[in-house]
């Protein structure tokens, strides 16, 4: 193992957005048994520094993995296509129109079983999206066009943010 090896190499799963989620668990329970630093404590300081430093890169690696939004950035982002979602921020005008509805659905909803339905709208939209955009990165390969489903899935993650916090309100 290399700290410098991307998260794909360090795992030893294919660079694609189709995931077997149990081989990355398990692969990951295996590195942090490797590399925990209390396997190191008679090794000295030096050797546990070390060993800190890989546990916290195989932790990172493991989240960013098994995140199918953060995954899809990560390859985008190893193709040279950015996200830069702080800044590009341009949307198909049916995309900016779906968020106005559902804004306003969520503005009009006025107890937890409306709330509720509309999280399980935006919830079924965002597996179409993931899945439009698994075949986006697996099998068109482009990148560019993932990159602005990934933007347009981290809207949707916020968005459903806004869903629970009201949900939330509407409990308390």
């Amino acid at each position: 193992m290399r700290l410098d090896a991307d998260d794909f190499s360090l795992f030893g799963v294919a660079p694609t957005q189709a995931f077997d989620r149990g081989a990355l668990d398990a692969r990951w329970r295996q590195l942090q048994a490797e590399v925990h630093p209390d396997r190191f404590a008679a090794e000295g300081a030096a050797a546990q520094r070390v060993a800190m430093q890989w546990a916290v890169r195989v932790n990172e690696a493991y989240q960013r993995l098994k995140d199918p939004v953060r995954r899809a950035a990560y390859l985008c982002e190893r193709a040279g296509v950015p996200i830069d979602a702080e800044r590009n921020t341009a949307m198909p005008a049916a995309f900016l129109h779906q968020q106005m509805q559902w804004r306003e659905d969520l503005d009009d909803a006025g107890d937890a079983p409306a709330v509720e339905a509309i999280d399980a709208q935006v919830a079924a939209a965002e597996r179409a999206l993931l899945a439009e955009l698994q075949a986006t990165l697996d099998e068109r390969h482009d990148f560019a066009g993932a990159a602005q489903q990934v933007r347009a899935l981290m809207f949707v993650a916020r968005f459903r943010q806004d869903i629970h916090r009201r949900l939330d309100k509407l409990d308390a």
